[in-house]
C-alpha cells in the first residue's frame, strides 16, 4: 500500500482502509460516510503507551473527538479511560464498557444532575473549573451521602500557539483558575467532609505541535503540587491533559509522543504522582476519512467548483476554524492536476471544504476522500439545513462494520411529535 496516512492508502489506483477497498464500502453504505481503521486507532494508542510506560499512565481518551460507542470499545480493550465533559460521554464511556474508575468528569457547566449520575457511578474524579462548581459538587455529595474526589484545573499562563478557539490555558480562557484561586479551592476541599482533593489537572489546548508549552506547563503546576503537598493536600494524580497535534499533511511528520513524554516525565517523578494523559485528536485524527460523492462540476470566470454531497454540518472544521483537510479522490488518477474549490450543498458560504486545491479533473459521480476525519468529524456533526447525520463504519482488515446507521428523514422529526 502506498500510505497517506497510517493504514490509509493507494493500493492498484484504488483508496483501501486496510485491506477493505473505500469504494466498496461507499457502495454499500452509500455517502456521505465516515469510515475509521481500527488498526491506525491501536497503533496511535500504543505510541503513547509505549513511549510513556516509565510512569505507567492512566489514558483517558477524549471522548469528545470522536464518541461512537465502537470506537470506545476498540479504545476500552486496550485499557484506556475516558475524559468526559457532560452526562452523555459519560454515559457512552461506560456503555462501552470503560471502568468508572477510569472516567474523569471535566467541563465549565457541569448541571447538578449529571454530577449526580457521575456520584453515582462512582468516577475517578471531577476536575473543577470555579468555586461555584465545587460548592454545587458538595452540595450534591453531601445529599447523597458520598464523597466527591476532584481535581482543580488550573491555568498555567502558558500560550500554546494553536488557534485562538481552542487555546484553553490562558488567564482569559473560560477554562480553570489561576493558581491563587486554585489554592483557595483546595483549602475548601480539604477542610469539607463531602469532598476529597487527588489531583490537579490542566488542559491548555489542542492540536499543539511544540512540546515545549507542555513543559513550561508542567514545570509550573509541578510548582503548585509542591505548594499543596507542604500544605497537607494528598495530590494522587497529575492530569496533563491532552493535546498532542496531529499532521494534517500527508509530508509532514507529526511531533513524536516520546517528545513528549520527555517533557513530561521529569516532572511527574518529581513529584511522585500518578500521570493522567487525556489524548483524543491523536489517536483517531488521523485514523478517519469522510468519503463524499461529486455532485456537479461547476465552473465560473473566477473558479472551479466541485459540489460535494457532504457539507458543513458533516464536517465542521474547515468551517469553524479555517482548518486543512486533504482531499483526494477515492480512484488515483495521474496526469495534471488543476485548481478546484470543494464546497457543500449548505445555504452558507463558508461550507467548504478547501479553497485552489489541486485535484484531478473527475467526472460528476465520482468519489472524493477528506483524510484526518477521525477526531471532531462526526462528533460535531449536526442536522442544519435538515440533512440526516452521516452513516459511520469501522474497518478491521479486510472487514467492516456499520457502527452507526445513516439518519433518515423519519429521524429528523422523531422528538417533534
Amino acid at each position: 500500500m502506498k500510505e497517506i496516512f497510517p493504514s490509509i492508502g493507494y493500493k492498484s489506483g484504488e483508496l483501501y482502509v486496510e485491506e477493505t477497498k473505500v469504494r466498496e464500502i461507499a457502495e454499500e453504505v452509500g455517502t456521505p460516510v465516515y469510515i475509521y481503521s481500527k488498526r491506525a486507532i491501536e497503533k496511535a494508542y500504543r505510541e503513547i503507551e509505549e513511549a510513556f510506560s516509565e510512569v505507567n499512565p492512566l489514558i483517558a481518551f477524549a471522548v469528545k473527538s470522536n464518541s461512537n460507542v465502537w470506537v470506545l470499545k476498540v479504545l476500552k480493550e486496550l485499557g484506556a479511560g475516558a475524559d468526559t465533559v457532560s452526562v452523555g460521554e459519560i454515559f457512552r464511556a461506560i456503555t462501552a464498557g470503560i471502568e468508572p474508575k477510569k472516567i474523569l468528569f471535566a467541563g465549565v457547566g457541569k448541571r447538578e444532575d449529571e454530577i449526580e449520575f457521575a456520584l453515582e457511578r462512582g468516577i475517578l474524579m471531577f476536575n473543577v473549573e470555579s468555586e461555584g462548581e465545587l460548592l454545587k459538587i458538595e452540595s450534591v455529595a453531601e445529599r447523597l451521602n458520598k464523597v466527591a474526589p476532584i481535581a482543580v484545573r488550573v491555568n498555567p499562563e502558558v500560550n500554546p500557539k494553536t488557534h485562538p478557539y481552542i487555546a484553553t490555558g490562558l488567564r482569559s480562557s473560560k477554562f480553570g483558575v489561576d493558581f491563587e484561586t486554585a489554592l483557595k479551592l483546595y483549602r475548601k476541599a480539604k477542610e469539607s467532609r463531602y469532598l476529597k482533593p487527588i489531583g490537579v489537572h490542566f488542559h491548555i489546548g489542542s492540536q499543539i505541535t511544540d512540546v515545549s508549552a507542555f513543559e513550561e506547563a508542567a514545570s509550573k503546576v509541578k510548582e503548585l503540587v509542591k505548594e499543596l503537598q507542604s500544605r497537607g493536600v494528598e495530590v494522587e494524580y497529575f492530569d496533563a491533559g491532552g493535546g498532542l497535534g496531529i499532521n494534517y499533511k500527508p509530508d509532514e511528520k507529526p511531533v513524536p509522543a516520546k517528545a513528549l513524554a520527555e517533557a513530561l516525565i521529569p516532572h511527574v517523578k518529581e513529584v511522585n504522582c500518578k500521570l493522567i494523559l487525556e489524548p483524543g485528536r491523536r489517536i483517531v485524527g488521523n485514523a478517519g476519512i469522510l468519503v463524499t460523492k461529486l455532485l456537479y462540476r461547476k465552473e465560473t470566470p473566477e473558479k472551479l467548483f466541485y459540489v460535494v454531497d457532504a457539507g458543513m454540518n458533516d464536517l465542521a472544521r474547515p468551517s469553524l476554524y479555517k482548518a486543512y483537510h486533504h482531499i483526494e479522490p477515492v480512484k488515483e488518477i495521474a496526469g495534471g492536476r488543476v485548481k478546484v474549490t470543494v464546497v457543500g450543498p449548505i445555504c452558507e458560504s463558508g461550507d467548504q471544504f478547501g479553497q485552489d486545491r489541486p485535484l484531478p479533473f473527475l467526472k460528476e459521480g465520482e468519489l472524493l476522500a477528506v483524510f484526518s476525519a477521525g477526531a471532531y468529524g462526526f462528533s460535531m456533526a449536526s442536522n442544519y439545513n435538515s440533512r440526516p447525520r452521516p452513516a459511520e463504519v469501522l474497518v478491521d482488515g479486510s472487514n467492516f462494520k456499520v457502527i452507526r446507521q445513516r439518519e433518515t428523514l423519519a429521524d429528523l422529526i422523531s422528538r417533534e411529535f
